[in-house]
């Protein structure tokens, strides 16, 4: 996968995160009380609304039961990429 931008980046870690979840066998809520997080934010993350923090990676990972990279897994960003519309200085 090329360089992501927040909106895909949060939509892709959100279907790592249903992936990762229902491979094992754990609704949201559970998933919630395992990570110490509301399962609210649980629904949020999944659906891509929100860009987890570090921490609440972390937190997910080890209620899982797998490592952080997984959840990470093919997601990059590389400097110099433009975003669409992104204004570009010029270099004189």
């Amino acid at each position: 996968m090329g360089g992501l931008f927040p909106a895909e980046v949060a939509e892709e870690f959100g279907r790592k995160l249903i992936r990762s979840r229902k491979r094992g066998g754990i609704s949201q809520e559970e998933l919630g009380f395992l990570a110490s997080l509301h399962r609210t934010e649980i629904g949020m993350l999944e659906r891509g609304v929100r860009l987890p923090r570090i921490d609440t990676v972390l937190k997910l990972a080890g209620a899982l039961a797998i490592s952080p990279c997984d959840l990470l897994a093919g997601m990059e960003w590389r400097p110099g990429e433009p975003r669409p519309g992104e204004f570009q200085a010029s270099h004189e």
